[in-house]
């Protein structure tokens, strides 16, 4: 039974014909991803799917058969730069617009000691920032040559932590190598990193016809929190079950309605680079439980611009990209 909180993306929406346009949805095999893909074939478009495990890409789509549009799988890790750095030649070899990325793919470490990836990066950063910043500056051009284009990035309702303790930027250990590891506080930062990114591109991009948007798509029942040791799969076992039973998560295509709403909604070009959420019980500032296209966020410091401006400057050395 659906949450009677869920906010929908207007039927009108979910009926445009999207055919000749074209996507890309990261972690497009599961979750908010596979709904927010499906959902886009089934409209007409032609969906390229960026997924760290190709056959797990293949055996999902499958799903696809019989609908309006089409779709491709190509790898990629957005953990390791160079497999981004592929993908984006693959699509480029083969494509000249882009009328909608969806940086959906994410991830927070179960584990109690930091990972890191071949780049150095701590890996929750390094999915949810640095691999999804380097795809979108690599495919600017072809945003802006398609004319119209959004680009959307998942962060969370965690990015705002509580009135005593709002998560922030450490831009001097980005990847927690000189303070005491958190992995929940590493997740809420990557976080915040998102929903700056939205707005500081947004206001780079203004004029061009990209648009930005940084989105809570609500608690999902997907395979969040599947890794971890034995005690955190246990918690996470149990936890699931009841926030299903008392509703207060939704199901992926739930999840997914802020994502089709910010591709395919005409109201949603009008606040680029702003911050949409679905309902949620886990805000701590309970004005913001009932969600809102757009909202702003109760954290000062991810409405922070100059630090928005500096993440981008920061993002592009440790990406290796050249200044623009």
């Amino acid at each position: 039974m659906a949450n009677k909180n869920v906010i929908w993306c207007d039927s009108t929406n979910l009926t445009k014909d999207l055919t000749g346009k074209t996507y890309i949805v990261t972690g497009a095999n599961s979750g908010v991803g596979f709904e927010t893909t499906q959902q886009l074939v089934k409209q007409g478009a032609h969906v390229v799917m960026a997924c760290r495990r190709v056959e797990a890409g293949k055996e999902a789509a499958q799903a696809f058969n019989g609908l309006k549009g089409s779709y491709e799988i190509i790898a990629c890790d957005l953990a390791d730069l160079q497999s981004v750095r592929a993908f984006v030649s693959a699509f480029q070899a083969n494509h000249n617009k882009l009328h909608g990325l969806v940086c959906n793919a994410g991830m927070v470490n179960m584990h109690n000691e930091p990972r890191y990836t071949k780049d150095g990066f701590e890996i929750t950063m390094a999915t949810s920032i640095d691999g999804h910043f380097l795809m979108t500056e690599s495919l600017l051009e072809t945003m802006k040559n398609t004319g119209e284009s959004r680009m959307l990035i998942l962060s969370s309702v965690v990015h705002a932590g509580n009135p005593k303790n709002r998560y922030q930027l450490h831009f001097d250990d980005l990847d927690w190598k000189n303070r005491k590891y958190n992995n929940f506080a590493a997740y809420g930062e990557a976080k915040v990193a998102s929903v700056l990114y939205a707005k500081e591109l947004s206001e780079r991009a203004k004029g061009t016809g990209v648009t930005t948007y940084s989105i809570h798509p609500g608690w999902a029942r997907s395979n969040f929190g599947g890794g971890g040791n034995g005690i955190t799969k246990a918690l996470m076992s149990v936890t699931k079950p009841i926030f299903s039973l008392l509703n207060f998560s939704d199901s992926s295509w739930e999840s997914a309605q802020t994502s089709l709403h910010c591709l395919l909604s005409d109201e949603a070009p009008k606040h680029s680079g702003a911050y949409f959420s679905q309902h949620s019980v886990l805000y701590r500032d309970k004005q913001c439980r009932k969600g809102g296209w757009p909202m702003e966020s109760p954290n000062p410091h991810a409405n922070n611009m100059a630090d928005a401006r500096k993440l981008v400057e920061v993002c592009r050395q440790r990406v290796g990209l050249h200044r623009f």
